[in-house]
Protein backbone atom coordinates (compact mmCIF):
# COMPACT_ATOMS: atom_id res chain seq x y z
CA UNK A 1 0.00 0.00 0.00
CA UNK A 2 1.55 3.23 -0.87
CA UNK A 3 0.17 6.79 0.02
CA UNK A 4 0.28 7.52 -4.17
CA UNK A 5 -2.30 5.09 -4.13
CA UNK A 6 -4.93 6.83 -2.56
CA UNK A 7 -3.99 10.41 -3.87
CA UNK A 8 -4.66 8.50 -7.57
CA UNK A 9 -7.71 7.13 -6.90
CA UNK A 10 -9.10 10.68 -5.50
CA UNK A 11 -7.75 12.33 -8.70
CA UNK A 12 -10.22 9.29 -10.49
CA UNK A 13 -13.18 10.68 -8.12
CA UNK A 14 -12.27 14.46 -7.67
CA UNK A 15 -15.42 16.40 -9.11
CA UNK A 16 -14.28 20.18 -10.37
CA UNK A 17 -17.77 21.67 -9.18
CA UNK A 18 -17.72 20.71 -5.94
CA UNK A 19 -13.86 21.32 -5.43
CA UNK A 20 -15.08 25.05 -6.56
CA UNK A 21 -17.17 25.72 -3.87
CA UNK A 22 -15.05 23.96 -0.92
CA UNK A 23 -12.08 26.14 -1.84
CA UNK A 24 -14.71 29.20 -1.15
CA UNK A 25 -16.09 27.14 1.68
CA UNK A 26 -12.71 26.66 3.32
CA UNK A 27 -11.72 30.19 2.86
CA UNK A 28 -8.46 29.25 0.91
CA UNK A 29 -8.34 32.91 -0.87
CA UNK A 30 -5.32 35.02 -0.60
CA UNK A 31 -5.24 36.15 3.25
CA UNK A 32 -7.53 33.94 4.12
CA UNK A 33 -7.44 31.60 7.00
CA UNK A 34 -7.08 28.60 4.47
CA UNK A 35 -4.93 30.30 1.90
CA UNK A 36 -3.17 27.71 -0.62
CA UNK A 37 -5.54 24.86 0.27
CA UNK A 38 -6.37 22.81 -2.64
CA UNK A 39 -9.20 20.28 -2.59
CA UNK A 40 -10.05 18.14 -5.14
CA UNK A 41 -13.90 17.98 -4.46
CA UNK A 42 -14.48 14.53 -3.04
CA UNK A 43 -17.02 14.03 -0.56
CA UNK A 44 -16.44 12.76 3.21
CA UNK A 45 -18.47 9.83 2.40
CA UNK A 46 -16.27 8.83 -0.28
CA UNK A 47 -13.44 9.77 1.57
CA UNK A 48 -14.66 7.51 4.51
CA UNK A 49 -15.36 4.64 2.31
CA UNK A 50 -12.11 5.34 0.52
CA UNK A 51 -9.89 5.18 3.73
CA UNK A 52 -11.44 1.43 4.85
CA UNK A 53 -9.00 0.14 1.75
CA UNK A 54 -6.15 1.66 3.38
CA UNK A 55 -6.07 0.28 6.83
CA UNK A 56 -2.91 -1.15 6.61
CA UNK A 57 -1.35 1.86 5.38
CA UNK A 58 2.06 1.82 6.73
CA UNK A 59 3.07 4.32 9.36
CA UNK A 60 5.45 5.78 6.66
CA UNK A 61 2.81 6.29 3.76
CA UNK A 62 0.63 7.71 6.49
CA UNK A 63 3.46 10.29 6.82
CA UNK A 64 3.61 10.97 3.23
CA UNK A 65 -0.16 11.39 2.93
CA UNK A 66 -0.58 13.66 5.57
CA UNK A 67 1.70 15.99 3.84
CA UNK A 68 0.15 15.99 0.59
CA UNK A 69 -0.90 19.16 -0.68
CA UNK A 70 -4.44 17.69 -1.63
CA UNK A 71 -6.91 18.66 1.34
CA UNK A 72 -8.85 15.40 1.01
CA UNK A 73 -5.72 13.58 0.86
CA UNK A 74 -4.74 14.67 4.49
CA UNK A 75 -8.07 14.02 5.92
CA UNK A 76 -7.81 10.74 4.92
CA UNK A 77 -4.60 10.19 6.59
CA UNK A 78 -6.19 11.90 9.88
CA UNK A 79 -9.08 8.94 9.61
CA UNK A 80 -6.47 6.46 8.95
CA UNK A 81 -4.48 7.92 12.14
CA UNK A 82 -7.62 7.70 13.96
CA UNK A 83 -8.69 3.92 13.41
CA UNK A 84 -4.74 3.01 13.63
CA UNK A 85 -5.15 4.43 17.68
CA UNK A 86 -8.12 3.43 18.43
CA UNK A 87 -6.81 0.01 17.55
CA UNK A 88 -3.61 0.07 19.75
CA UNK A 89 -3.15 0.15 23.32
CA UNK A 90 -0.87 1.52 25.63
CA UNK A 91 2.13 2.54 24.59
CA UNK A 92 1.31 2.23 20.91
CA UNK A 93 -0.90 4.65 21.56
CA UNK A 94 1.55 7.17 22.48
CA UNK A 95 3.68 6.95 19.52
CA UNK A 96 0.37 7.58 17.60
CA UNK A 97 -0.17 10.81 19.73
CA UNK A 98 3.37 11.67 19.52
CA UNK A 99 3.48 11.44 15.79
CA UNK A 100 0.31 13.31 15.95
CA UNK A 101 1.86 16.65 17.90
CA UNK A 102 4.63 16.31 15.09
CA UNK A 103 2.10 16.92 12.30
CA UNK A 104 -0.04 19.64 13.39
CA UNK A 105 1.55 21.51 10.82
CA UNK A 106 -0.28 19.96 8.09
CA UNK A 107 -4.07 19.77 10.34
CA UNK A 108 -4.28 23.25 9.04
CA UNK A 109 -8.03 24.05 8.25
CA UNK A 110 -11.03 23.30 10.68
CA UNK A 111 -12.48 20.33 9.97
CA UNK A 112 -8.83 18.41 10.20
CA UNK A 113 -8.92 19.82 13.79
CA UNK A 114 -12.24 18.85 14.36
CA UNK A 115 -13.30 15.68 13.27
CA UNK A 116 -10.32 14.07 14.60
CA UNK A 117 -8.27 16.14 18.03
CA UNK A 118 -10.96 14.93 20.25
CA UNK A 119 -10.57 11.23 19.18
CA UNK A 120 -7.04 11.24 19.38
CA UNK A 121 -5.63 13.64 21.55
CA UNK A 122 -8.80 14.15 23.45
CA UNK A 123 -9.06 10.62 24.48
CA UNK A 124 -5.21 9.76 25.17
CA UNK A 125 -5.31 12.73 27.72
CA UNK A 126 -8.68 11.56 29.55
CA UNK A 127 -6.49 8.55 29.66
CA UNK A 128 -3.18 10.30 30.79
CA UNK A 129 -4.30 12.89 32.80
CA UNK A 130 -0.75 13.67 33.78
CA UNK A 131 0.30 14.84 30.21
CA UNK A 132 -2.06 17.76 29.83
CA UNK A 133 0.08 20.41 30.14
CA UNK A 134 0.63 19.72 25.93
CA UNK A 135 -3.27 21.40 25.66
CA UNK A 136 -1.58 24.59 27.27
CA UNK A 137 1.38 24.77 25.67
CA UNK A 138 -0.85 23.94 22.54
CA UNK A 139 -2.43 27.13 23.37
CA UNK A 140 0.41 29.42 23.73
CA UNK A 141 1.30 28.53 20.00
CA UNK A 142 1.51 31.08 17.30
CA UNK A 143 -0.37 29.09 15.01
CA UNK A 144 -4.23 29.25 15.24
CA UNK A 145 -4.73 26.01 14.12
CA UNK A 146 -2.60 24.30 17.29
CA UNK A 147 -4.67 27.13 19.46
CA UNK A 148 -7.40 25.86 17.75
CA UNK A 149 -6.70 21.76 18.39
CA UNK A 150 -5.69 22.59 22.38
CA UNK A 151 -10.00 23.90 23.05
CA UNK A 152 -11.05 21.44 20.50
CA UNK A 153 -8.94 18.30 21.71
CA UNK A 154 -10.88 18.97 25.53
CA UNK A 155 -14.12 18.19 23.87
CA UNK A 156 -12.24 14.72 24.37
CA UNK A 157 -12.69 14.86 28.05
CA UNK A 158 -16.09 16.60 27.88
CA UNK A 159 -17.55 13.97 26.52
CA UNK A 160 -16.67 11.50 29.81
CA UNK A 161 -17.52 14.24 32.28
CA UNK A 162 -14.10 16.24 32.85
CA UNK A 163 -14.98 19.91 32.61
CA UNK A 164 -12.23 21.44 34.26
CA UNK A 165 -9.65 21.48 31.59
CA UNK A 166 -12.49 22.79 29.24
CA UNK A 167 -13.34 25.88 31.13
CA UNK A 168 -9.43 26.97 31.37
CA UNK A 169 -9.10 26.83 27.92
CA UNK A 170 -12.39 28.47 27.28
CA UNK A 171 -11.34 31.32 29.54
CA UNK A 172 -7.61 31.32 28.07
CA UNK A 173 -9.16 31.69 24.36
CA UNK A 174 -12.15 34.00 25.19
CA UNK A 175 -10.75 36.73 23.73
CA UNK A 176 -9.24 35.63 21.45
CA UNK A 177 -9.29 37.84 17.77
CA UNK A 178 -10.33 34.95 14.97
CA UNK A 179 -13.85 34.23 15.26
CA UNK A 180 -12.87 30.66 14.65
CA UNK A 181 -11.64 30.66 18.07
CA UNK A 182 -15.05 32.45 19.23
CA UNK A 183 -17.04 29.58 17.50
CA UNK A 184 -15.04 26.85 19.06
CA UNK A 185 -15.08 28.53 22.26
CA UNK A 186 -18.85 28.53 21.63
CA UNK A 187 -18.84 25.10 21.09
CA UNK A 188 -16.89 23.94 24.26
CA UNK A 189 -19.30 25.60 26.65
CA UNK A 190 -22.43 24.37 24.45
CA UNK A 191 -20.86 20.89 25.40
CA UNK A 192 -19.93 21.86 29.04
CA UNK A 193 -23.49 23.04 29.75
CA UNK A 194 -25.14 19.62 28.19
CA UNK A 195 -23.03 17.98 31.60
CA UNK A 196 -23.73 20.51 33.64
CA UNK A 197 -25.78 23.25 33.26
CA UNK A 198 -24.82 24.96 36.65
CA UNK A 199 -21.20 25.28 35.62
CA UNK A 200 -21.88 26.83 32.37
CA UNK A 201 -23.84 29.26 34.02
CA UNK A 202 -21.17 30.21 36.79
CA UNK A 203 -19.13 30.72 33.46
CA UNK A 204 -21.76 33.29 31.71
CA UNK A 205 -22.81 34.92 34.90
CA UNK A 206 -18.93 36.08 34.98
CA UNK A 207 -18.48 36.35 31.31
CA UNK A 208 -21.53 36.96 29.13
CA UNK A 209 -21.15 40.95 29.22
CA UNK A 210 -17.96 40.74 27.28
CA UNK A 211 -17.83 37.54 25.78
CA UNK A 212 -17.90 37.41 21.92
CA UNK A 213 -21.51 37.62 20.72
CA UNK A 214 -20.59 34.26 18.61
CA UNK A 215 -19.11 32.59 21.14
CA UNK A 216 -21.95 33.32 23.57
CA UNK A 217 -24.65 32.36 21.06
CA UNK A 218 -22.96 28.94 20.35
CA UNK A 219 -23.03 28.50 24.43
CA UNK A 220 -26.48 29.30 24.99
CA UNK A 221 -27.60 27.51 22.01
CA UNK A 222 -29.77 25.13 24.04
CA UNK A 223 -31.56 26.98 26.71
CA UNK A 224 -34.54 28.22 26.28
CA UNK A 225 -35.62 31.45 24.88
CA UNK A 226 -35.73 33.73 28.10
CA UNK A 227 -32.92 32.23 29.46
CA UNK A 228 -30.90 33.31 25.84
CA UNK A 229 -32.44 36.73 26.15
CA UNK A 230 -31.45 37.54 29.50
CA UNK A 231 -27.73 36.49 28.76
CA UNK A 232 -27.57 38.50 25.52
CA UNK A 233 -29.10 41.49 27.34
CA UNK A 234 -26.28 41.37 29.19
CA UNK A 235 -24.01 41.21 26.17
CA UNK A 236 -25.60 44.47 24.93
CA UNK A 237 -25.01 46.13 28.40
CA UNK A 238 -21.47 45.12 28.64
CA UNK A 239 -20.66 46.32 25.14
CA UNK A 240 -22.42 49.51 25.95
CA UNK A 241 -20.42 49.86 29.30
CA UNK A 242 -17.06 49.32 27.46
CA UNK A 243 -18.04 52.00 24.66
CA UNK A 244 -19.03 54.76 27.49
CA UNK A 245 -15.91 54.01 28.81
CA UNK A 246 -13.43 53.87 26.56
CA UNK A 247 -11.09 51.21 27.95
CA UNK A 248 -9.95 47.49 27.54
CA UNK A 249 -11.90 45.85 29.90
CA UNK A 250 -10.00 44.69 33.26
CA UNK A 251 -10.60 41.26 32.86
CA UNK A 252 -9.51 41.18 29.45
CA UNK A 253 -6.25 42.83 30.46
CA UNK A 254 -5.64 40.01 33.48
CA UNK A 255 -6.65 37.01 31.04
CA UNK A 256 -4.48 37.78 28.57
CA UNK A 257 -1.99 38.25 31.56
CA UNK A 258 -2.43 34.39 33.00
CA UNK A 259 -2.14 33.53 28.96
CA UNK A 260 1.56 34.71 29.22
CA UNK A 261 2.28 33.17 32.38
CA UNK A 262 1.41 29.97 31.38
Amino acid sequence: MKALDIVEELLRLQNKEKAAHDQLFFKTGKGQYGEGDRFVGVTVPQSRKLAKNYYGLPMEELRILLKNPIHEARFIALILLTYRYKKEKGAQRKELVDFYLLHTAYMNNWDLVDVFAPHILGHYLYENPSERNVLYRLAQSESLWEQRISIIATLGLVRKGEIADALKLSELHLFHPHDLMHKAVGWTLREIGKRDRLALCNFLDVYAAEMPRTALRYAIEHFSEPERKAYLMRKNEGATSSRNNNLPHQRLASSLILFRKL
